[in-house]
């Protein structure tokens, strides 16, 4: 297997292997048990998304596409207002 997707969260990956997995590619989360020893710090690095050698190509094009979603979504979180129109 090979790593085509290092996740931010656990949340992020799962999001990636559901999207894999609904193209028919195969994949698997590795790492998200690692997680819980780093209590409130971030998982940097540890988690990823893996899949067989022969599907790297296409999963890697939709690991892409997910990410670039998923970095599109914070941008615009970033820019939310509240209730009173303050930036949050």
């Amino acid at each position: 297997m090979r790593i085509i997707y290092r996740a931010e969260n656990l949340i992020d990956a799962h999001l990636v292997r559901n999207v894999l997995e609904d193209a028919g590619i195969p994949a698997h989360v590795g790492g998200e048990y690692l997680t819980g020893a780093m209590g409130e710090l971030p998982a940097m690095g540890l988690v990823t998304v893996m899949v067989a050698e022969h599907d790297v190509p296409a999963a890697s094009d939709l690991a892409a596409q997910v990410d670039a979603e998923l970095s599109e979504r914070r941008r615009a979180d970033d820019f939310e207002v509240d209730a009173l129109g303050d930036p949050a």
